[in-house]
């Protein structure tokens, strides 16, 4: 599926929901994609990417970024506390934090190099133990820890499982999200960001639906 197509797409479930047409931002998932592909893209002119590797992301992005510097990249996967620092200077916008220590790991470096990221919680919305994420019952605590640093909270993410209706778990992050004044959504991926739209998604993460399948023998 091009981009255009995608796009074309997003814009009809915005319509059909009643939302302003462009209000749902699209990251293009580029992790353990082509280099090629990857360029192909943004020689297109499209802005916003999404690694989960903060290993991967700075192997390649630093180069990428010196030419296309108008490039927003998010981090799309779990953020270990040891490479935090890398990932504040590189990416703009996490989507992964999920427990306190990462937190204060964070203030404590963006008092040092003067500067955050935009934020997200990530909210394991089915409770999976191999996933990450903080609980929903614990989402409030967590979200009360970041603004007391005055950390630039954005909004909420979660994958659902995989053998569940996704819709059943947009509806309790967006409801999480309502609770705590968050406006922002990070949720649907290429299988299900049409129902993750007309839900009420502002990021939605979109990797195999642009660039293909990937090679996960280079991981």
């Amino acid at each position: 599926m091009s981009l255009s197509e995608i796009v074309s797409q997003v814009q009809k479930a915005e319509m059909e929901a009643n939302r302003p047409i462009g209000s749902t931002r699209i990251i293009a998932v580029s992790k353990l994609q082509p280099n090629a592909r990857v360029l192909g893209l943004l020689a297109e002119g499209h802005t916003e990417f999404g690694e989960n590797r903060v290993q991967e992301a700075t192997g390649k992005w630093p180069e990428f970024l010196t030419t296309y510097p108008q490039t927003k990249l998010h981090l799309l996967g779990p953020l270990q506390s040891n490479k935090a620092r890398q990932a504040l200077q590189l990416f703009d916008c996490i989507h992964s934090i999920d427990r306190t220590s990462l937190v204060t790991r964070i203030v404590r470096i963006a008092d040092e190099i003067g500067s955050c990221p935009d934020l997200f919680v990530q909210v394991n919305t089915g409770e999976e133990t191999q996933k990450s994420g903080v609980s929903p019952g614990e989402t409030d605590q967590l979200i009360a820890e970041i603004r007391k640093y005055n950390l630039p909270l954005l909004g909420l993410m979660c994958i659902p499982p995989f053998d569940e209706e996704p819709a059943l778990h947009f509806g309790l992050l967006a409801n999480l999200a309502r609770r705590n004044g968050l406006s922002n959504l990070s949720m649907g991926m290429s299988n299900d960001f049409d129902s993750a739209v007309r839900m009420g998604a502002t990021h939605i993460r979109v990797g195999t639906a642009i660039f293909g399948e990937r090679d996960y023998s280079k991981r």
